[in-house]
């Protein structure tokens, strides 16, 4: 089987953009949805769930239009997740990480060094920890899909030091999502973390605001990062995914086979893109060493350690309650 690399992606979307706005059905939709996120064009979100639309068009006779708006085109992720609620956009693909600064529930598959690898995780996500977290999410007024996409385990790159232990983040200006799990997680490790959007980020390592920044492998190199950062630190410290929420009104106002439809197709495109991006993460760190970047694989266990230690893990169980960590521990194992 031909290998996917950031290339064949780049190919695949760019011969067939025209898709994103889905026009040309006989007949007028129903139903005309703005589905945005922060994704680049050719990244494996914006291809599949390219796929998807169009399928639930044709499913739909023309009823269910879905406009897919990438790249941030429509504001930050915490300007579209506001834009989602009010029911400006229709659909929205967020990191768990953000989504928890409105439902603090979706931080559980963030836990740091928790989910040790793809078959825990999606045992987990797909299992009664995703169960947690789209209930959480619920009460928050969106409807959220049952299967999570894949945006990789999060990495470390840094300007100035490889991070080959929990003592290398003493200090360390790092970049996270506007998130307060990963403001938790890297102020327990002794970093100093600066909340910056993903839209700022790149001119944030390029004038020196911070050290360094965290995150899925496989974004590497469509975010340019070796263009700014000299070292990659495959520290796995959390899984991140993306959950596809749509605005609770929209969804209530979609016919019960639409709404079926909808499910069924992303389900369908989903799993396709969780194996895209193994691949791509597979292939990231080669691609990045060819362009000069410099990557080390750290021992987990300082990191474990040190979060224990600062009662990170205690503080976080208290704030899910016994039933949702007790979930998260069935995965992962005794975290305290």
């Amino acid at each position: 089987m031909k290998s996917i690399t950031r290339r064949t992606f780049a190919f695949g979307a760019g011969a067939a953009v025209s898709v994103f706005a889905i026009t040309g059905r006989a007949r007028a939709a129903q139903f005309r949805w703005r589905f945005a996120n922060n994704a680049p064009l050719d990244y494996p979100l914006n291809v599949r769930s390219r796929e998807a639309a169009q399928t639930i068009l044709e499913r739909t006779d023309g009823g269910l239009d879905i406009q897919i708006f990438p790249n941030g085109q429509l504001g930050s992720d915490t300007d579209m997740l506001s834009q989602v609620r009010s029911g400006a956009v229709n659909m929205f693909t967020l990191s768990p990480l953000v989504i928890s600064t409105l439902a603090p529930a979706a931080a559980m598959s963030a836990m740091g060094f928790a989910l040790p690898d793809y078959e825990t995780v999606w045992k987990a996500m797909d299992g009664e920890v995703g169960a947690f977290v789209r209930e959480g999410i619920a009460k928050a007024g969106l409807h959220t899909l049952a299967q999570p996409m894949d945006n990789g385990f999060r990495v470390i790159s840094s300007s100035t030091r490889p991070i080959t232990s929990a003592d290398d983040l003493d200090g360390f200006k790092i970049r996270v999502p506007v998130s307060p799990i990963q403001i938790s997680i890297f102020t327990a490790l002794g970093a100093s973390p600066v909340s910056i959007n993903y839209s700022e980020l790149y001119t944030a390592l390029q004038t020196g605001v911070v050290d360094g920044q965290e995150n899925p492998l496989a974004l590497f190199p469509f975010a340019r990062f070796d263009e700014v950062q000299k070292y990659g630190s495959l520290s796995n410290h959390m899984w991140d995914g993306f959950w596809v929420l749509v605005n609770q009104r929209s969804w209530n106002e979609l016919p019960d086979d639409y709404k079926q439809i909808v499910s069924d197709t992303f389900a369908d495109r989903i799993r396709v893109q969780r194996e895209d991006m193994r691949k791509l993460n597979d292939a990231a760190v080669a691609e990045m060493e060819g362009k000069g970047m410099v990557f080390n694989t750290p021992d987990p266990e300082s990191f474990r350690a040190k979060l224990r230690q600062s009662k990170f893990y205690e503080e976080w169980s208290a704030k899910f309650g016994e039933a949702g960590w007790a979930s998260l521990e069935k995965y992962s194992g005794p975290l305290i």
